[in-house]
């Protein structure tokens, strides 16, 4: 119980609007990026006292780490996050000021409130409260990182500096509507780029239109996701495997008269552990070129699935903290898309749990909010669940999965 008092509630939804005023959008067009956010989070660590580096993932976008030393020989626990939001859309779609922190009926509105301003909040002022309590085995690690809503590039170069070296577990501090996830879906993007020859729309035999070639591999992506469903089944935590057209151009909007020169379509595939991705994407090479011409495929980037045993020591540590805190059982979910935790499991084998302040449906949407007793209650959780995992006195080498 001291851990629970020890949490700020009131400094801590400060810092949660602080961070969600600043538009931490990859937009260098705009003069947006994760910079600002960044700077926020690392002034906060360095004044509660902890080391603080930050490291430059790509120009202008930095990742922020700290660690916070307990004083006695033991594991290091990760709490994760990213700084970077997407964009707010039309706002004048939203009811609330998109960067604006409105805090209206005990709800916190604005882009990243959720996903993940708030869950970063919670992490940084739940080290607090654990720092506070004296001292501690092992160490936490905080890491609040950019370019989680692109390529990922944070946690990538977080992993290529080594910091994952000595990391026993993660928790992804992402919004999950209390369910404490141990598992996550697998991602796939892959671009697709049809060459033709431009040529007049009155004339196509004198040119080679790209489109109906991509639009004839569409048809056969549904077929092989329909194919891939029944062999893969229904995931208990994560459902079924998807493959998904996102997006596709060609030509000028201003041209109906033109047979333009290429064509590009995107995939975004979303898959299960059953779901092999080397085979998948045999399949789908071979669906691009049977009968089909001028087509190349490219693999964007290739994210794993990701499971941790439900008797893992961190799952453990944060279902017993999500009992503390609320006195009720959690759920075991999963997570319909992907986190920074894929490329920390896939990279540096580190086992993740997902577990973090804000509905697990309201990303990316209009009027996105964080109610704020869940935002404290999260930073409770990750106290109480930092003591029991580092009390343990496990190393990072008898815990990997």
């Amino acid at each position: 119980m001291a851990l629970r008092a020890a949490v700020d509630a009131d400094r801590l939804i400060d810092f949660a609007r602080a961070l969600v005023r600043i538009p931490s959008c990859n937009q260098p067009d705009a003069g947006r990026s994760e910079a600002a956010a960044a700077a926020l989070v690392a002034e906060q660590m360095r004044r509660f006292g902890w080391s603080t580096s930050i490291e430059e993932a790509a120009p202008g976008r930095p990742n922020v780490i700290a660690v916070v030393e307990g004083g006695r020989p033991g594991p290091t626990l990760m709490l994760e996050g990213h700084t970077d939001v997407v964009t707010e859309g039309n706002p004048r779609a939203w009811s609330h000021d998109p960067f604006g922190a409105e805090v209206v009926n005990g709800r916190l509105y604005g882009r990243g409130a959720a996903d993940m301003k708030g869950g970063i909040a919670a992490m940084v002022f739940a080290a607090a409260a654990v720092a506070a309590a004296g001292p501690f085995p092992g160490r936490l690690m905080l890491a609040a990182l950019a370019d989680e809503e692109g390529a990922m590039l944070g946690v990538k170069d977080f992993v290529r500096r080594g910091h994952a070296a000595r990391v026993a577990a993660a928790i992804v501090c992402e919004p999950q509507g209390g369910e404490v996830c141990i598992a996550q879906k697998g991602a796939i993007r892959v671009g697709v780029d049809s060459q033709g020859k431009m040529a007049h729309g009155a004339m196509p035999d004198l040119g080679c239109n790209p489109i109906p070639p991509l639009a004839e591999l569409v048809g056969r992506c549904r077929r092989l996701e329909a194919m891939i469903q029944i062999e893969a089944g229904e995931h208990p935590l994560l459902g079924r495997p998807y493959i998904t057209p996102t997006m596709i151009e060609a030509g000028s909007p201003d041209q109906f008269n033109v047979i333009p020169a290429a064509g590009r379509l995107g995939l975004d595939i979303r898959t299960t552990p059953a779901v092999d991705h080397a085979e998948l994407l045999d399949r789908l090479s071979a669906a691009c070129s049977n009968g089909l011409e001028g087509l190349s495929l490219a693999v964007i980037d290739d994210r794993p699935p990701t499971q941790t045993p439900a008797d893992h020591p961190v799952v453990r540590a944060v279902a017993e903290a999500h009992r503390h805190v609320y006195d009720r059982t959690p759920v075991l979910g999963g997570v319909p898309g992907t986190t920074d935790g894929t490329i920390l499991w896939r990279d540096a084998g580190v086992p993740v749990v997902i577990y973090g302040p804000g509905d697990k449906w309201i990303a990316h949407q209009v009027d996105e909010y964080v109610e704020l007793d869940d935002l404290v209650h999260s930073a409770e959780v990750y106290a109480e669940a930092a003591r029991l995992f580092l009390s343990v006195g496990i190393d990072s080498s008898s815990v990997r999965v």
